[in-house]
């Protein structure tokens, strides 16, 4: 397609941390993949540090009101999420 992967109009939105959540999180960073939404709360394991340099890096987001967040995906606009 030519097109680098994360200007495609995708949302990801990883909503249940269980075993395989983690690791298709793992791999989407593993693939340089942008934009994530994680939440409602990050995992047990992410500390606060942790999720500063995802988000830094990644430009990771955590879920907050669902109409906003879909609002925010839909206009393609990114917003700052906060821990």
């Amino acid at each position: 397609m030519g097109v680098p992967v994360n200007e495609l109009p995708v949302n990801i939105v990883l909503s249940w941390m269980e075993q395989k959540a983690v690791l298709i999180l793992l791999a989407l960073f593993n693939l340089g993949i942008q934009n994530i939404y994680l939440g409602p709360n990050p995992p047990e394991f992410v500390n606060e540090a942790i999720f500063e340099f995802l988000q830094q890096n990644f430009n990771l987001h955590l879920t907050g009101d669902a109409k906003t967040d879909l609002a925010t995906m839909l206009n393609g606009q990114i917003e700052t999420a906060a821990v």
